[in-house]
C-alpha cells in the first residue's frame, strides 16, 4: 500500500494558501456525506498534505497533483469523515450511549442483545471497545469520542454482537453483516491506527 500524505482539515483562508490548483473536479458526495458535492483540487505545489473545507453547499478537498485516482477517492472519504467529526458538537454521555446501544440492538438484532451497562472508559488505549458477556457490560474507549457517528455505532454493534456470540467466528461476523457500514467503519479505524504509528508521513506516490 502506498504511503499516505498528511491529512489536514483547514479553514477556507488557510486552505487557499496551498497554491493554485493544477486540476479541479467536482462530483456528488459519497453516500452519507453532509455536503451536496465534493470538489477535488490538485496542486503541483502541494507535496504531501491533504486539506478540506466547506464552501457553501460543497466540500473542497485539496490534494497533491501526483496522487493516483484511487488515492484521491480514499482521501476524499477520509477528509469527509474528519470534517463530519470536527463539526459534530454533541458527545454522548453514558446514559445516552446506553440508549443508543438499545436502539441499535432493536434495529439490527431484534432486541436480543441487552447490555446491563454501557459506558465510556479512559483505560482502553489498545482497543476501541470491550464486552464482558457474563456481566452484560460494554465499555467504549474515550478515543472514539468525536469520531463520526457511524464509527461509534459500529463499535457498539460489534460489542452488542459479543453478547450473542462471544468469539470472532463465522457466526459473529455473520451478525455484523446486518450493519451496512461495517466495512467503511473498520477502514476508518484502521486508518486512525495506521496514522498513529507513523512518526511523520512522507510524500504520496503513485500506486
Amino acid at each position: 500500500m502506498p504511503a499516505d500524505p498528511s491529512p489536514r482539515v483547514a479553514g477556507e483562508t488557510s486552505a487557499r494558501r496551498a497554491g493554485a490548483p493544477q486540476r479541479s473536479t467536482t462530483s456528488p458526495s459519497p453516500s452519507g456525506a453532509g455536503a451536496s458535492a465534493v470538489e477535488v483540487r490538485r496542486s503541483a505545489r502541494r507535496r504531501r498534505t491533504v486539506s478540506a473545507y466547506r464552501e457553501g453547499d460543497r466540500t473542497v478537498v485539496l490534494i497533491p497533483a501526483r496522487m493516483s485516482e484511487a488515492e484521491e477517492q480514499r482521501w476524499v472519504n477520509v477528509m469527509l469523515d474528519k470534517l463530519a467529526a470536527q463539526e459534530s458538537k454533541r458527545l454522548l454521555g453514558d446514559a445516552e450511549l446506553a440508549e443508543r446501544a438499545g436502539q441499535l440492538s432493536d434495529q439490527y438484532f431484534g432486541g436480543r442483545a441487552r447490555p446491563e451497562s454501557v459506558r465510556w472508559v479512559t483505560n482502553q488505549n489498545t482497543r476501541w471497545g470491550s464486552c464482558t458477556p457474563a456481566e452484560g457490560s460494554i465499555r467504549l474507549s474515550h478515543r472514539l469520542q468525536g469520531m463520526p457517528e457511524y464509527v461509534v455505532d459500529y463499535v457498539l454493534v460489534h460489542e452488542l454482537a459479543h453478547l450473542l456470540v462471544p468469539g470472532h467466528g463465522p457466526r459473529f461476523w455473520h451478525l455484523l453483516e446486518a450493519y451496512p457500514r461495517t466495512e467503511r467503519a473498520r477502514g476508518y479505524l484502521e486508518g486512525v491506527v495506521a496514522a498513529g504509528r507513523l512518526p511523520h508521513l512522507p510524500t504520496a506516490r503513485e500506486e
